[in-house]
């Protein structure tokens, strides 16, 4: 939030779908008109209290769009994307997909995220015909607790009549449970550069697997950086405070469904010159390290 209102209670609750809102989100149509060394598609985008678009949302949707293009048998794999310009959420989304590579077991794509002409994000990602070979992966934190014995977003904020806490509250298409003291109104408990969530969608989704890693591409943009600002001290409503995600890497080891819970264990291993590195991994709830995640954000702190 640019500015800070107070927050006061508030007893209405907003009648909204929000998993119905996401998979609109996802459902891109090609634009019509001439084409370019580009793949035209067009999306919608979901309205914010500050008017700028969600960054999870335009990785979502530039996925999506690079997966129009690709051989339906090849699943992605990695994306590597910078954000280059705060989004308009009042305005759709212009996506331009180029094919940079066909290979035997591997496909890349560049999409660009366009508006007024100019791009909000770029992004490249890379797709892998389904292969056997060797494996292993990191253990899933143990005594954790459960999600049902956690709070929701809801729960916390749902009384509060500010419009950033009734979109987090209500319009989310996630339900989200911080395993510790939540960021969203001040800094409590642990200074650790960690942090960590339960996620799932609000309501079940369709079963094509690529719906499911465009989703989880989504809510990846979640919560990452406050691993970088509990060791601060600060929380979402610090007066003044700018924070901007700068880039997003993403990394699908096995296959996942956003509909059952996930475990998103974060990690902030530096931050200077006003950015700071966060790292996530994506846990199923049987412990299956199902992806990883990397993002830098710039997080500025007035002076006085």
């Amino acid at each position: 939030m640019a500015k800070h209102e107070p927050m006061v209670e508030a007893s209405s609750t907003a009648k909204h779908d929000p998993t119905a809102a996401l998979l609109a989100l996802l459902d891109l149509s090609p634009a019509e008109g001439a084409q370019t060394d580009e793949e035209i598609f067009v999306g919608a985008s979901a309205r914010q209290p500050g008017r700028r678009v969600f960054g999870g949302q335009v990785l979502a949707q530039s996925l999506v769009a690079a997966m129009r293009t690709v051989e339906p048998s090849r699943d992605v794999h990695s994306m590597h994307g910078y954000f280059l310009r705060a989004g308009d959420a009042e305005k759709p989304i212009t996506f331009g997909v180029q094919r940079l590579r066909d290979g035997r077991s591997f496909s890349a794509r560049r999409t660009h995220a366009y508006q007024d002409g100019v791009p909000i994000l770029s992004m490249i990602a890379s797709f892998q015909e389904p292969d056997d070979g060797i494996s292993h992966q990191d253990t899933m934190p143990a005594d954790v607790p459960e999600p049902e014995s956690l709070p929701s977003t809801a729960e916390l904020l749902g009384n509060l009549d500010h419009p950033v806490a009734r979109a987090w509250a209500f319009e989310r298409p996630f339900d989200i449970r911080h395993i510790d003291a939540p960021l969203y109104l001040s800094n409590e408990g642990s200074t650790e550069p960690r942090n960590a969530v339960w996620m799932r969608s609000l309501g079940p989704m369709p079963d094509d697997p690529d719906l499911h890693r465009a989703a989880l591409a989504y809510a990846s943009d979640y919560t990452l950086l406050e691993s970088i600002l509990r060791p601060h001290g600060l929380s979402w409503t610090r007066p003044g405070m700018s924070v901007a995600s700068l880039d997003h890497a993403m990394w699908w080891h096995r296959p996942v469904r956003v509909d059952d819970w996930l475990l998103y264990v974060q990690s902030s291993p530096s931050a200077s010159g006003a950015r700071g590195l966060a790292a996530g991994r994506i846990y199923d709830r049987s412990g299956h390290l199902v992806a990883s995640v990397a993002q830098e954000g710039m997080i500025r702190i007035p002076s006085a």
